[in-house]
């Protein structure tokens, strides 16, 4: 899968993409991550990519020369590309949102800055828009981040175990089960007998309930979603 990467600040990305399970991706050609300076599209010499905003007020607006320029020279137009605005203003990004971009072959992240960008970028340019959440942040670098590592999880070969996407908290609708390793016994604190037992039967039961007893304890909204969809299929 390929990621192009939109930016001001495109040294945000390096340090992430070079460590762990995204390192071994990109090594193994798993996934391609492109990262684009939009300042080198500022035709100024100055290199502006940010202006006053009409009417008034605080902050500055990412201007839209640069920005369609940037993007249309790596991708083309017009084209069939994704291309998703991080934003405040967007759907909020969940594990099904994830698992859904996994299936594209090549998506467009952008990333907004300061006060925010000029309105025509996102009629004209963008397709769609995400959220991480209710709050703000000072750009979009760090939610690109984190939906090209939950995007990219979901890709074959990615991680070692083939149906670890699937079992993580979300998931699955359900917050993940608890998770023991060795030492068998720790400070006279121990490991779940029947996580010894070998019968993975008994095993499977016993990760199901305290998936459903973690979720109960600490989101019970997502319980009641989890339980409504269960509904829905019956």
């Amino acid at each position: 899968m390929k990621f192009d990467i939109f930016t001001l600040f495109p040294e945000v990305f390096q340090p992430y993409l070079d460590a762990s399970i995204i390192k071994r991706a990109r090594s193994g050609g798993l996934i391609e991550v492109n990262l684009h300076n939009i300042r080198e599209w500022a035709i100024d010499r100055h290199h502006t990519t940010d202006d006053m905003p009409y009417g008034g007020g605080g902050g500055m607006v990412m201007k839209p020369d640069p920005v369609f320029a940037s993007v249309e020279s790596v991708l083309g137009s017009p084209t069939d590309v994704p291309v998703i605005l991080m934003t405040p203003q967007g759907r909020l990004f969940t594990q099904d949102v994830a698992k859904e971009l996994s299936t594209l072959p090549h998506i467009a992240l952008l990333c907004g800055h300061y006060e925010g960008i000029d309105e025509r970028i996102r009629e004209h340019l963008v397709t769609d828009e995400i959220s991480i959440g209710d709050y703000v942040l000072t750009g979009g670098e760090l939610p690109a981040l984190i939906v090209m590592d939950a995007v990219s999880r979901y890709l074959p070969g990615v991680l070692g175990d083939p149906t670890g996407a699937e079992d993580d908290s979300h998931a699955s609708g359900l917050l993940e089960y608890p998770h023991y390793t060795r030492p068998p016994v720790f400070r006279d604190w121990t490991v779940p007998e029947v996580l010894l037992s070998g019968n993975h039967a008994v095993i499977d039961k016993w990760r199901r309930e305290q998936s459903i007893k973690r979720t109960t304890e600490k989101r019970p909204d997502m319980l009641e979603r989890f339980l409504s969809k269960q509904r829905q299929k019956e």
